[in-house]
């Protein structure tokens, strides 16, 4: 009687039939093992909003702060521009931009000098200087972040 589980040619084949099923199912599942989950990915994505909204909420400070700087040092240049115009010209310049070009109103024009290199820049966050004249003394001033005059984030000399 013959039975084909003793043959030796189907039993051999058997064997391999078995072993390539196994490298299939084990290197399918050492590849579902080493793929992260749903979770561990939003897990991770939740980490980095977190770490980003700190170092945004940092660096905006950062950016306010130093604009606030800049803004008082301007002004103190502005300011120094000012008093030398005062004392070369005898009077305040009308404008801030008297400061780089001649202007039109002086009854003298040979005390006048440009004391400014380039025009008058805006302040940091874009708008003009304000400029005004009080009998003796002047202002000058950056609206600030807000935009707004005479609130508390005003930059003045």
């Amino acid at each position: 009687m013959y039975s084909p589980a003793f043959d030796h040619k189907s039993s051999s084949e058997l064997l391999n039939r078995n072993m390539r099923n196994e490298t299939r199912y084990s290197a399918q599942d050492n590849r579902y093992r080493s793929a992260f989950t749903l979770i561990e990915v939003l897990l991770v994505l939740a980490i980095l909003v977190v770490v980003a909204g700190f170092v945004t909420f940092n660096v905006i400070g950062v950016a306010d702060e130093a604009n606030k700087k800049a803004a008082k040092v301007q002004i103190a240049n502005l300011a120094s521009f000012v008093n030398t115009y005062r004392l070369t010209v005898g009077s305040f310049p009308s404008t801030l931009d008297a400061l780089y070009t001649q202007p039109s109103d002086l009854q003298d024009v040979s005390k006048w000098t440009q004391l400014s290199a380039k025009p008058i820049p805006p302040d940091p966050w874009g708008r003009a200087y304000e400029f005004k004249i009080d009998g003796s003394k002047f202002e000058i001033r950056s609206v600030g972040p807000d935009g707004q005059s005479n609130t508390p984030d005003d930059i003045v000399n």
